[in-house]
């Protein structure tokens, strides 16, 4: 046997850090919905809109992304990315009527974002 067998595999830096949701970090911040004026048109992915699919809007994510939304209250939610947005500074990303009620969110909450 080398003197190497026994070495214990290198760990990474990035699985150090990963948030315990076991995805990677896509970002905190505060989180909006958007919903009855906007359902049924088509989102910037062309899919049309529907407020009670688990879905949402970011700025930079890949379309088709899988986010886990985490509130500060404890209660998470799992979306898809399939529109652009938010748009008004500040805020990290726009929720589905689904996805804010799977939350408990009224009106904004603060969340953090895993990427699936």
């Amino acid at each position: 046997m080398s003197r190497h067998a026994a070495a214990q595999p290198a760990r990474s830096r990035a699985a150090a850090t990963q948030p315990a949701t076991g995805g990677r970090s896509a970002g905190a911040g505060i989180a909006t919905w958007y919903g009855p004026g906007f359902h049924g048109r088509k989102t910037a992915s062309g899919e049309r809109f529907n407020t009670r699919a688990l879905t949402a809007a970011h700025r930079t994510l890949p379309f088709g992304s899988r986010v886990r939304v985490e509130a500060a209250n404890g209660r998470s939610v799992v979306v898809r990315i399939n529109d652009r947005g938010p748009f008004t500074r500040g805020r990290v990303i726009d929720l589905s009527r689904a996805a804010a009620d799977a939350i408990g969110m009224g009106g904004i909450a603060h969340v953090r974002l895993s990427l699936l």
